[in-house]
């Protein structure tokens, strides 16, 4: 694993309508069969592993990510671009804002198949 962090991080704007300033803090680079792990304050936990053919991208969305209080949707944008989006059980109330105001619609609770 190689780390590269940033320091100071590069700031952008993103989002149309609905602007948030991100903070691009550095990149990681995995070997085949490497994992890291994010950790969130109160212990959840997000796995990302690189295989020789590409990544597993996210946990089980039925298993371990469900385990950690996390749900998975799949999430469409105004320019009908599709993404990922893991989200904490207990913050749904702030991702349903967020989907509203970025004009982003849930297509699928991936968790709920």
């Amino acid at each position: 694993m190689k780390v590269d962090l940033k320091d100071p991080p590069r700031s952008f704007k993103q989002g149309k309508d609905y602007e948030v300033t991100l903070k691009d803090c550095g990149t990681v680079s995995l070997d085949p069969d490497e994992q890291i792990t994010f950790i969130s304050d109160d212990g959840k936990e997000y796995d990302i592993v690189r295989k020789d053919w590409g990544y597993y991208g996210t946990p089980s969305v039925n298993g371990r990510l469900k385990k950690f209080g996390f749900k998975t949707a799949l999430v469409k944008n105004e320019n009908e671009m599709i993404y990922v989006m893991i989200v904490e059980k207990d913050k749904i109330e702030q991702f349903n804002k967020y989907i509203s105001k970025s004009k982003q619609e849930v297509i699928q609770w991936l968790d709920e198949i």
